[in-house]
């Protein structure tokens, strides 16, 4: 039983390890659609905290519930239990809300990406890095824009310059991705205004891309979900058998009269 007992408290300072790290790398990611993310909207980074808060508690209650259960201590094993049932309730609670919330969201991600796009400005130091972040982005799904490179038409500075130039991480030729971020200049002149339709650049945008690939790794996601949920059930029902046993114990150890 202690083999055990060892083995699945281990794994849960394991999964508690993993979702610490999850929610730093949320945190320290610079390079990618989550930096975006994180950068722009104050519930990520919510997230993000509550994510280490949760990989930090699990890791304590996996050590509290092996030493409860190795010394017989059942307020150790009481609390582990607790504890454990919390953090399955929020996480649940957490899929309900993301699960009836999602057009909600779609739409705060779709304000923050098409905000950031028309206000694009590669001499902001200020914002480099949620720049950087959205051109990674881009070059690496290959995608430009939201919904497509029409919104690119919107930006402030493309604007002033008659859309004479396009963003580089959207184009579609291999040279202008040495660079990488900023504008890039039409090589064939146009008379007048210039359109996106004259720019040399992806047509696919980013959310399709996104949710490609969202599609593509929900059955990885939903598989990483239930494994820690199946845990998280096995680690309740060992330690309230173990609480039980122990109590069972201590009625053996009373003296007959």
């Amino acid at each position: 039983l202690h083999k055990t007992v060892y083995v699945l408290f281990l794994l849960f300072q394991i999964l508690g390890a993993v979702i610490l790290g999850f929610g730093i790398w949320i945190l320290a990611d610079k390079t990618s659609f989550i930096a975006v993310l994180q950068m722009s909207s104050p519930s990520l980074k919510t997230g993000a905290y509550i994510l280490i808060g949760v990989g930090a508690l699990t890791m304590l209650m996996g050590f509290l519930g092996c030493l409860g259960a190795v010394n017989e201590i059942r307020c150790l094993l009481g609390l582990y239990f607790t504890c454990l049932m919390i953090i399955l309730l929020t996480q649940i609670a957490a899929a309900l809300v993301i699960y009836f919330q999602k057009e909600t969201l779609k739409v705060e991600l779709s304000d923050i990406v098409v905000d950031l796009i028309e206000s694009y400005d590669p001499s902001d130091e200020d914002k480099r890095n949620l720049q950087d972040a959205w051109d990674y982005v881009q070059i690496q799904i290959a995608c430009c824009g939201w919904t497509g490179a029409k919104e690119w038409e919107n930006n402030e500075i493309l604007r002033n310059k008659s859309n004479a130039e396009y963003p580089c991480s959207c184009s579609n030729r291999s040279k202008d991705l040495v660079e990488g971020r900023g504008f890039c200049t039409l090589e064939d002149p146009v008379n007048g205004t210039a359109t996106y339709a004259d720019w040399p650049v992806h047509e696919q945008g980013c959310m399709d891309g996104v949710e490609q690939w969202l599609k593509d790794n929900l059955g990885i996601i939903l598989g990483v979900c239930s494994g820690v949920a199946v845990m998280e059930l096995l680690g309740m029902i060992l330690s309230i058998s173990l609480c039980k046993n122990i109590h069972s114990e201590d009625y053996t150890k009373v003296p007959k009269s």
